[in-house]
């Protein structure tokens, strides 16, 4: 029965499921957009929409309750100084969840997770000399 759980196991042990969340946030938070399973990019969300809510505090405590949970210098003071910033008139819902279809290898459900205001990058285009 799953009465009251809330979060996924991922068929692996505490420290090595805190690990992988811990990763997929920081490389969301480096990036702005991942591509991962479509069950982690669900538990991310939930991690990372925690994390930017309580980062627009802005305190000290905020920030050192946030090195507690993602032991990262740079991923903290990305949320707290750019991504707490970014969404400061927004409520909640800072994240989109978009589905890919099944992977070819297993068929496992994949997604991307990204920011609600990332933006593509632009392709690089080669000036070339026709001659």
């Amino acid at each position: 029965m799953r009465h009251r759980v809330h979060s996924h196991s991922f068929g692996r042990r505490p420290d090595a499921r805190k690990a992988l969340i811990r990763g997929l946030v920081d490389s969301l938070v480096e990036h702005g957009r991942i591509k991962t399973t479509l069950a982690k990019a669900k538990e991310v969300r939930r991690q990372v929409e925690r994390a930017i809510t309580y980062g627009k505090k802005g305190s000290v405590h905020s920030r050192r309750v946030l090195l507690t949970r993602f032991p990262n210098k740079e991923t903290v003071a990305e949320i707290v100084s750019n991504l707490s910033k970014r969404f400061n008139d927004r409520p909640g819902g800072y994240t989109r969840i978009i589905k890919l279809g099944a992977r070819p290898g297993d068929a496992s459900e994949m997604a991307f997770i990204e920011f609600v205001d990332y933006k593509l990058p632009e392709p690089k285009t080669e000036n070339t000399v026709k001659g």
